[in-house]
């Protein structure tokens, strides 16, 4: 079982582009380029599968309280960059959320689903912000609403992977597997750090 579960990640983090590595939305339409955003950056991949497994962790209202509170609020991050509203350290903000939600899940922190949301909030405000930016600069406002949708949608369903990850894991009294995976990717976000 282990051994499956290491597989499946290895495949995993093998299959995404370099992080940061997007479609391109003149070339490919703003809904899929949108709808791959978070799924070819190895930072966000990690980053919105630790969301959906650490909410399963905390368990009750976290389950989707966590994830709506991210796509809510990295929604409004691609707002404010659309807006021009400029956010300082939004990379290596990017970065500390693989790392401390890895470690969250490595550590299986529970906390009050308000704070929890907080947290993922709070860098979920970074990410969206980044996608704005990223969108504004290879695309005017033109197309936004469905960049926007495409990966508030795709962030959405990685999140369900890492709820039905958690949840599956937990049932078969795998937690220790849950433990190695955060920090698989705690360790994944400083290896991003310092490249």
């Amino acid at each position: 079982m282990l051994k499956r579960l290491a597989i499946t990640a290895a495949t995993l983090a093998a299959a995404t582009a370099p992080a940061f590595a997007h479609i391109n939305p003149l070339e490919h339409g703003s809904f899929l380029a949108g709808v791959s955003h978070p799924l070819t950056g190895l930072d966000h991949l990690l980053v919105m599968v630790a969301v959906g497994v650490w909410a399963a962790m905390i368990g009750g209202r976290a389950l989707w309280v966590v994830p709506l509170a991210f796509v809510g609020t990295m929604s409004a991050g691609f707002v404010l960059a659309l807006s021009g509203v400029h956010l300082p350290f939004v990379e290596p903000a990017i970065l500390a959320s693989v790392v401390a939600l890895g470690l969250l899940v490595a550590a299986a922190v529970k906390l009050p689903v308000p704070a929890a949301a907080g947290i993922v909030g709070a860098f979920a405000l970074f990410h969206g912000h980044a996608h704005g930016t990223e969108f504004a600069g290879s695309l005017a406002a033109t197309g936004a609403e469905e960049f926007g949708l495409g990966f508030a949608l795709s962030t959405a369903a990685l999140h369900g992977t890492g709820l039905a990850l958690g949840l599956f894991l937990s049932r078969i009294s795998q937690p220790a597997v849950l433990r190695v995976l955060g920090a698989a990717s705690a360790a994944a976000g400083l290896y991003l750090m310092a490249g």
